[in-house]
C-alpha cells in the first residue's frame, strides 16, 4: 500500500493505492502553509479506509513549492555562481540575461576562472589556484554558502567542477555545491542557469523535505518518502534536497502518468482541467513527451528536462463574458467557492455555465436561472474550441490520438471534441495526478558527447547506461530492477567526424519497496 500526494496551487489531492486499485481519495484546499493541507488530506484518506498507518509501505509527493518561490521571488538564497572557462566567454558573464528583479533576489556575485575543456577534449586552460584562493577569501569574507559550479563542457569532462568543488569544501565545509554537469545537459549558459536556480533553493529544499517529514511523522507514517520529479519518476527525499530544481514542472507530469496508470493507454493527448487552467500533454510509450525547446522557468533560460506542456487559461474558475463569446484567461481560482454564481457571487464562471446547461447540480442553480439559452450555448461553444484548436497544436504530426480527460474541471466538457479519435473519462480522474505520483518508479538519466572515432558506439553507450543507473540508484531505485526505456542519439553538426550526443534514460522500482507487477507488464515493452 502507498500513499500519493499531489499539493497544487487549489488543491491538495490525495489517494491511498493498494497495486492498481484505489482505496481512498480527496481533494483538501491547499493551505498557506501547505503543511496543513496535506495533514488535512491524509486525515481524510486514512478515516476513509480505516487502514493502519502501519500497513503503509511508502509515500510519494508532487509539489509545485519550489517552481512558485522562483516565479514568486521567496525563500531563495544568496549564490555565488562560479564559470569555469576563461579565456573564453569573457564578455558574457553568469545571469547576464536574468531578470533584475530575480538577480535582487539572490543577492547573487560571480567569479570567473580559467580552465575547462572544449567539446573534443583539449583544454581550454589550465586552472588557477591563485583565482582559486582569491575566489574562496571573497566567499569567506561575504558569507556565501550557496555556490553553483559551471564548467564548459563538463557533461564531457566534469573534472574541472570536481576539482574547484573540493577546494571550496576544503575551506567552506558547510557549503551547499551545486556541480552543473550532475544534472543540466549540453548548452554552458542554460546548464549554469539550471545550477544557479537549483543552488537558491538548496536551504528551502531543507525546510520544505523537514516539513514534510515532520508531518508525515506526526500522521504516525514512518515509511520511505519520495517526491515526484518532472519527468514522470521519483527521488528519495535526501535526493530532493540536494536537487529541488528537478521538481519543476512534476504537477502536469503526475497528471499524464495518472491518465497512462487509470487508462493504459500509452499514446495518447492527456487534458488536465483544473480551476485556472488547462494543461494539455501527450503520453509517448506510457510516459510524457519532452520539450525539445528551451524552457524558461521564472524568465531564466534553462535546459531542463521538462515535460512538452501547453498551458491554457481554462478552468472551472474562468470567467466568462456575459454573452459567452470569450473566456479566461482571468479566474476567480479557489474563490469559486465565494464568487461564483451559483454560490452566491457575483462572477459569471464556467461552472455557472456548466450549471446552467443542466449538465451539473453544483452550488445553487436558481443563481443561474437567469442566463439566456444563446449565452449558455455560445459559451459551451467557445469553450470547446478552444479545447479543440489546442489539442490540434499538440499532435504528433497532426494524427488524430486519443484524448484523456482528468482534473476537477474535466467535468466541462460536456460535447464532444473534434480534435480526438475519442474521449476517455476514467474513473478517478480528478485525482489523476495523486495517482501518477503514487505508482511512479525511480529514474536516472546521463548525457555525454562522445567521438565514435575514439571510443566505439557499443562502448559509448553502455559508459553513459551506467552513469544513468548510478543516478538511479542515487535516487532510491533498486539496482536489480533498473531498465533502459530511453537511447538518444545525435549527431553533432559543425564538430569532429563522428561526434554524437548520446542520452540515455533508465527507470527501476523503489529500492524500499517489492516490484509491482502489473507496472512491469505495462512497462516492460518501453
Amino acid at each position: 500500500m502507498r500513499i500519493g500526494i499531489d499539493v497544487g496551487g487549489t488543491h491538495t489531492d490525495a489517494v491511498i493505492m493498494q497495486g492498481d486499485k484505489v482505496l481512498a481519495s480527496t481533494k483538501a484546499l491547499t493551505t498557506a502553509d501547505v503543511i496543513s493541507g496535506i495533514t488535512n488530506a491524509l486525515d481524510v484518506i486514512l478515516g476513509d479506509s480505516g487502514i493502519s498507518q502501519d500497513k503503509i509501505e511508502t509515500v510519494m509527493i508532487g509539489t509545485t513549492q519550489f517552481t512558485n518561490a522562483i516565479i514568486e521571488r521567496r525563500e531563495l538564497a544568496q549564490v555565488a555562481a562560479v564559470r569555469i572557462g576563461l579565456p573564453s566567454g569573457n564578455g558574457m558573464p553568469p545571469m547576464l540575461d536574468w531578470p533584475q528583479d530575480l538577480k535582487d533576489a539572490l543577492d547573487s556575485e560571480y567569479f570567473m576562472l580559467h580552465g575547462g575543456y572544449l567539446y573534443d577534449g583539449w583544454s581550454l586552460a589550465d586552472i588557477d589556484e591563485v583565482e582559486i584562493t582569491n575566489m574562496i577569501n571573497s566567499m569567506l569574507k561575504s558569507g556565501v554558502k550557496n555556490i553553483a559550479i559551471a564548467s564548459a563542457f563538463s557533461p564531457i569532462n566534469s573534472t574541472p567542477e570536481e576539482q574547484v568543488a573540493a577546494k571550496i569544501r576544503q575551506a567552506i565545509p558547510d557549503a551547499k555545491i551545486t556541480l552543473s554537469h550532475s544534472f543540466g545537459r549540453l548548452g554552458l549558459m542554460e546548464r549554469e542557469n539550471a545550477a544557479i536556480l537549483n543552488t537558491t533553493l538548496l536551504p528551502f529544499a531543507d525546510k520544505v523535505v523537514s516539513s514534510f517529514l515532520g508531518a508525515l511523522k506526526k500522521r504516525n507514517l514512518n515509511c520511505p518518502v519520495y517526491i515526484s520529479q518532472n519527468d514522470g519518476t521519483l527521488m528519495s527525499a535526501d535526493f530532493v534536497r540536494s536537487y529541488p530544481a528537478l521538481t519543476f514542472a512534476s504537477g502536469p507530469t503526475n497528471s499524464l502518468r495518472g491518465a497512462y496508470k487509470l487508462t493504459g493507454l500509452k499514446d495518447a493527448i492527456v487534458v488536465d482541467i483544473g480551476g485556472t487552467t488547462s494543461d494539455i500533454g501527450v503520453l509517448q510509450n506510457g510516459f510524457p513527451r519532452e520539450s525539445n525547446v528551451i524552457i524558461k522557468v521564472g524568465g531564466v533560460r534553462t535546459n531542463f528536462r521538462m515535460p512538452d506542456i501547453l498551458a491554457i487559461g481554462l478552468g472551472g474558475g474562468s470567467i466568462v463574458s456575459a454573452d459567452g463569446s470569450s473566456i479566461g484567461p482571468r479566474s476567480v481560482g479557489h474563490r469559486l467557492v465565494t464568487e461564483g454564481l451559483v454560490f452566491g457571487g457575483d462572477t459569471l464562471t464556467t461552472t455557472d455555465i456548466l450549471v446552467a446547461s443542466g449538465a451539473e447540480n453544483i452550488g445553487d442553480k436558481s443563481k443561474v436561472a437567469h442566463i439566456s439559452a444563446e449565452t449558455i450555448r455560445k459559451a459551451k461553444q467557445t469553450l470547446h474550441a478552444m479545447l479543440n484548436n489546442n489539442i490540434d497544436m499538440m499532435k504528433p504530426g497532426g494524427k488524430s490520438m486519443p484524448v484523456i480527460l482528468v482534473g476537477g474541471g474535466a467535468i466541462l466538457i460536456t460535447d464532444g471534441l473534434d480534435a480526438a479519435s475519442d474521449i476517455h473519462r476514467p474513473e478517478h480522474a480528478d485525482v489523476a495526478n495523486a495517482i501518477g505520483a503514487a505508482i511512479a518508479q525511480i529514474g536516472g538519466e546521463a548525457e555525454q558527447m562522445v567521438s565514435y572515432r575514439t571510443l566505439p558506439r557499443e562502448e559509448a553507450i553502455k559508459q553513459v547506461t551506467k552513469d544513468a543507473m548510478q543516478r538511479a540508484i542515487d535516487a532510491g531505485a533498486a539496482a536489480e530492477t533498473l531498465r533502459t526505456v530511453d537511447i538518444e542519439e545525435t549527431p553533432v553538426p559543425y564538430m569532429d567526424e563522428s561526434s554524437t550526443c548520446i542520452r540515455v534514460k533508465v527507470i527501476g522500482e523503489l529500492a524500499s519497496s517489492p516490484a509491482n507487477s502489473s507496472d512491469n507488464t505495462q512497462e516492460s515493452t518501453l
